[in-house]
This record gives structure tokens, C-alpha cells and sequence, in this order.
């Protein structure tokens, strides 16, 4: 059974180009545009790995990944972070919140892919 991954993202090329990416590498992927309906596809969808942007309507990146953390039926929910800040500040929030890494935009698609493996395979 392929793993799932949640991609979280309000600009639409990057969901599309993120959605291709992840299913041709052989993931089930569904998509959220806000932070609110990232929480309701957590729940219907029960991802292995959350892909999450920051800047998002509704909750912004940082509030869904604590609320990921803050819940124990999540704790198994790889999470990273994708987002076009990059400062040293950002991204330790990102960590400190429960992030499993933290990927800067705009990132390599062969990187990602390489991150999302060695997370899914829990190393």
C-alpha cells in the first residue's frame, strides 16, 4: 500500500507541480488550500507525511503543525515544512513547533523527493 501524503498549499501551480511530483513517485496524494481543511483531510485522509506551506488562509502553517503535535493519534504524521521564508527564525519556529524538516522555496523537486523518502522510511 503506497504511503499518503498531504500537500498543503494555497497557490495552485505549486500544488499541481507538488500532486505530479508525489504521484509519480508512486504516492496517493490529496490536496488542502487552508489550514482548516488540512486539519479535515488529516482526519478523513490520515496521512503518513504532510507537506505544509506557512502562509496559508485560515490557520497558517505554523498553528496546523502544532495542532498536528498537540494531537497523539497524530504522532506518527511526518511533517515538512515548505515555505518561501527562510530565515534562520522561521525556521527554528518550524522545528520547534514539530517539524520533521524544513524545505525553502523555491527548493529542488529531486532534494524534496529525497527528504520525503528518508522521512517516509523513519530515519
Amino acid at each position: 500500500m503506497p504511503h499518503k501524503i498531504l500537500i498543503v498549499d494555497d497557490e495552485p501551480n505549486i500544488v499541481i507541480s507538488l500532486e505530479f511530483l508525489m504521484q509519480q513517485s508512486g504516492y496517493e496524494v490529496e490536496t488542502a488550500r487552508d489550514g482548516e481543511e488540512a486539519l479535515q483531510k488529516i482526519v478523513s485522509f490520515q496521512p503518513d507525511l504532510v507537506l505544509l506551506d506557512i502562509m496559508l488562509p485560515q490557520l497558517n502553517g505554523f498553528e496546523v503543525c502544532q495542532r498536528i503535535r498537540e494531537n497523539s493519534q497524530w504522532n506518527r504524521i511526518k511533517v515538512i515544512m515548505l515555505s518561501a521564508k527562510g530565515r534562520e527564525i522561521e525556521i527554528s519556529k518550524g522545528i520547534a513547533l514539530g517539524a520533521d524538516a524544513y524545505v525553502t522555496k523555491p527548493f529542488s523537486t529531486k532534494d524534496l523527493i529525497v527528504q520525503v523518502q528518508r522521512l517516509l522510511a523513519g530515519e
